[in-house]
C-alpha cells in the first residue's frame, strides 16, 4: 500500500530534481531539495485536515483532488499566486511580472520579485492566518465527546456556545495584529483579514447550503466505499456537495501553502526552482500522505489526530499574524506542526492500548 500510494510521488520527485539540475547544476538540485523537504515538514497537519474531508468524497472528486486539485496547487498556488500578489502591489501587467520574476534579484534589493513579493507578506499573512483560526476556533468550539488536551479543550467549548465566538475572537485578534504592523499597512491587513473571514464563512456556508455533510445523492459506483463508511455513519458526497466540498478544501490548501511560498523566498528568489520544490516535490508528496491517510483509515484508527492537527492550524494561524510585524524562521512553524502531530499520534496509541485493555476479561471472569 505505501509504495503503491507514494510511488509516483518518488518518481515525480526524481524528475524535478533531474530537472533542477539540468536548469541550475548542483546548488539547484540542493536548493529545490530542500524546499521539497520545508514544504512536507509544514504540511502534516495539512494532510490530516485534507483527508477528513477527503474520505467524505466520492471515488470521483477524490481523484478530481488528486488531478485538477494538484494543477491548482502546483501552477496556481506556487507560481502564479507569487505573480499575481507582485503584480498588483507593483502595479505590472502579467508579462512584465514574468520578466521580473525571472531576473532572480535578492529579497534585499528594493523593486526585485522577492522583495516586493515579501512586501506583500503582512497582507498575505492576515488573509491566510485569520482564515485558519476560524478552521481551528470552531473545531474547538463543537461540542464532543472524545477531547485530547480536556484542560484547555473544555473551556474552548464553553466559550463556543456564545452565538458567534468564532467571530468575536477573530475580529479581535486581527484588530490586535493591525495595530502591530509598520505604519501604513494597517488597512491593508485589516482589509485583508476581513476578506480572510469573509472567504472562511463564505465557502463554509455555502457547504451548508448544499448540505455537504448529508447529502444524500449517492453514486452506485460508491457503494463499496458506502460499505466501508457506513460504520462512521457518513455517506460519500457527490454532485453539489462533493464540489462544494472539493473548493472548501483547495480553500484550505491554499490557506496552508502561504507560509511556504512566502518563506521559500528566503532559500531562493528563482522561481523555477519554488515552482519544482514547493509544488512538484512539496505538493505532490502533501497529496499522497492525503491519500495514504484516507485508504488506511488511520485517522479513525488514531482518534486524537484530528485535534493535534488543529492545534497545528492555531499555532501556524498565531505565527502567520505574528510575522505580521516579526520575523519568525519557518523551521520553527514546521517543528510545531510535527510536534503537535507526533504527540496525537502517540496519545492516540496510548489510547488504543487502555481501550483494548479495558475490553479484555479479567483473570476473574476467565476463571468464573
Amino acid at each position: 500500500m505505501f509504495m503503491k500510494t507514494f510511488g509516483w510521488s518518488f518518481a515525480i520527485s526524481a524528475v524535478a530534481l533531474i530537472v533542477a539540475f539540468i536548469y541550475g547544476g548542483l546548488e539547484a538540485l540542493i536548493l529545490c531539495a530542500i524546499l521539497g523537504v520545508l514544504e512536507v515538514s509544514l504540511s502534516f497537519d495539512n494532510a490530516v485536515v485534507n483527508a477528513r474531508i477527503l474520505e467524505r468524497m466520492s471515488a470521483f472528486w477524490q481523484k478530481m483532488f488528486l488531478t485538477v486539485g494538484i494543477l491548482i496547487a502546483v501552477v496556481g498556488m506556487r507560481v502564479a499566486f507569487p505573480l499575481l500578489i507582485v503584480g498588483v502591489t507593483a502595479n505590472l501587467n502579467p508579462v512584465e511580472a514574468i520578466r521580473l520574476a525571472m531576473e532572480k534579484g535578492s529579497i534585499d534589493d528594493p523593486g526585485s520579485y522577492a522583495y516586493l513579493l515579501h512586501e506583500a507578506h503582512p497582507q498575505i499573512a492576515a488573509f491566510g492566518g485569520i482564515f485558519l483560526l476560524m478552521l481551528f476556533l470552531d473545531f474547538m468550539f463543537e461540542e464532543r465527546e472524545l477531547r485530547w488536551l480536556g484542560l484547555l479543550e473544555r473551556p474552548l467549548a464553553f466559550v463556543g456556545r456564545l452565538n458567534g465566538a468564532s467571530l468575536v475572537i477573530g475580529l479581535l485578534v486581527l484588530v490586535a495584529s493591525a495595530t502591530m504592523v509598520r505604519p501604513g499597512k494597517e488597512i491593508d491587513v485589516l482589509i485583508s483579514g476581513i476578506l480572510g473571514l469573509v472567504t472562511y464563512f463564505l465557502v463554509r456556508g455555502l457547504g451548508d447550503l448544499f448540505d455537504v455533510d448529508n447529502d444524500g445523492d449517492t453514486d452506485a459506483d460508491d457503494a463499496g466505499a458506502l460499505a466501508k463508511s457506513a460504520t462512521r455513519g457518513v455517506g460519500k458526497a457527490v454532485g453539489k456537495a462533493a464540489f462544494m466540498l472539493f473548493l472548501y478544501l483547495e480553500v484550505i490548501d491554499a490557506s496552508f501553502s502561504f507560509d511556504g511560498v512566502i518563506g521559500a523566498f528566503a532559500i531562493t528568489s528563482d522561481p523555477i526552482i519554488i515552482a519544482l520544490g514547493l509544488g512538484l516535490i512539496g505538493a505532490i508528496f502533501v497529496r499522497s500522505l492525503t491519500v495514504y491517510l484516507v485508504r488506511e483509515g488511520t485517522l479513525d484508527d488514531y482518534e486524537y489526530l484530528d485535534h493535534g492537527a488543529h492545534w497545528a492550524i492555531g499555532a501556524l494561524a498565531l505565527i502567520l499574524l505574528l510575522t505580521i510585524s516579526v520575523e519568525i524562521n519557518e523551521i520553527i512553524t514546521g517543528l510545531i506542526g510535527v510536534l503537535f502531530i507526533g504527540s496525537a499520534f502517540i496519545s492516540s496509541i496510548v489510547r488504543n492500548k487502555r481501550v483494548t485493555a479495558a475490553s479484555l476479561p479479567s483473570v476473574d471472569q476467565l476463571s468464573s
